[in-house]
């Protein structure tokens, strides 16, 4: 019997985009160059894990990070080329959640 196994690059993007707060991060940048603390502001995460989250979508070369040589330095986070053909994708992921997801639900059986 053959195996079903997953593409390892499915598998890593899998990994990359469904790790807590990726994708919302991701999402916030599609709107366009922001700063860290428009990003932290916009979602319910600690500075902390911002940062690290964002360190980790730079290492994958989904978001760059531009410093500005001004007093005091200012430094925005944008999505690269790469971070920004995610959009079709994320535009789907939206479309199939109004469709499907509910939300305030009492009941399991109501959606997901």
């Amino acid at each position: 019997m053959e195996e079903n196994t997953l593409c390892p690059k499915f598998h890593k993007a899998v990994e990359v985009l469904s790790k807590r707060w990726n994708a919302l991060i991701i999402n916030q940048l599609m709107l366009g160059p922001q700063r860290f603390c428009t990003i932290n502001s916009s979602m319910p995460i600690s500075g902390r894990l911002l940062s690290e989250r964002l360190k980790e979508l730079e290492n994958e070369g989904i978001v760059s990070r531009e410093v500005f040589p001004e007093v005091p330095v200012r430094v925005e986070y944008t999505l690269t080329e790469k971070g920004f053909a995610l959009q079709n994708v994320f535009k789907e992921i939206n479309q199939w959640a109004q469709e499907w997801v509910r939300t305030n639900t009492n009941s399991k059986e109501d959606g997901i």
